[in-house]
């Protein structure tokens, strides 16, 4: 297209302007645009440039390393609308829930999303780690990642008891009880750490507040932090590894 069609069309030319900076090269013709394509692109680029085609059989990896990113992204989004109604006080906590389940348009719907891609997050994450040890995919060079996906494991594992405390039924003050008791027996640190986790000595709006923010905040960013590294690492270390 010339120059003077894009000066009458200033829209047209801006799409291409930004299309241009999205996607710096054509269609991957030869080799060395297609490694130019992979280099400048970053959804690309966070994938080998050469993987086994063996590798990436679904039978194989059966999808669920991507499987758990993709819960992790239905958890923020639901999480995000049911923050808008959710109250983190003790005296109105179980009521903001039964709101959103009654009240709130489509608020049954968010609660009901988040509830269950947060028990198929779990399952998820374990049958990844599952898959990896059966398959060996662990084994040098790919140790360092397997520490981050323990550590993701266990990430996931305390969002899910963390987000099971915040309806403050009966339910959720049983099981913070319950759970701050067994960590009150841990050797040395162990009273302390109940009294940093509960803000306290008794179960209370300090406790409730702790773990709301450890829910919304800390553990999502830390997850995402260790989920971006174990992205890179993947990369590194050529995608995925077996026997």
């Amino acid at each position: 297209m010339s120059s003077g069609s894009y000066e009458q069309n200033p829209i047209k030319a801006f799409a291409s302007e930004v299309w241009g900076s999205v996607f710096r090269h054509g269609l991957p013709t030869t080799d060395k645009v297609a490694a130019r394509t992979a280099l400048t692109n970053f959804f690309l680029h966070i994938h080998p440039v050469r993987v086994k085609k063996s590798a990436i059989r679904v039978s194989y990896t059966l999808c669920l390393g991507g499987l758990s990113f993709f819960l992790f992204i239905a958890l923020t989004i639901s999480g995000l609308f049911l923050m808008f109604y959710y109250i983190p006080s003790v005296g109105q906590a179980y009521q903001s829930i039964k709101d959103i389940q009654y009240v709130a348009t489509f608020g049954l719907v968010m609660r009901n999303i988040h509830r269950w891609a947060a028990h198929a997050m779990v399952i998820t994450v374990w049958l990844h780690m599952a898959r990896v040890f059966y398959q060996g995919a662990y084994k040098p060079p790919r140790q360092f990642n397997w520490v981050i996906g323990t550590a993701l494991l266990l990430i996931t594992l305390l969002l899910s008891f963390t987000g099971y405390l915040l309806p403050w039924d009966q339910l959720a003050v049983w099981a913070i009880t319950v759970g701050t008791n067994l960590g009150k027996y841990g050797p040395i640190v162990g009273p302390v750490s109940r009294y940093i986790m509960l803000g306290g000595r008794n179960v209370g709006q300090s406790a409730l507040t702790r773990f709301y923010v450890l829910h919304v905040i800390a553990l999502p960013l830390i997850g995402f932090v260790l989920m971006v590294i174990h992205f890179w690492r993947v990369r590194k270390d050529g995608f995925t590894g077996g026997l």
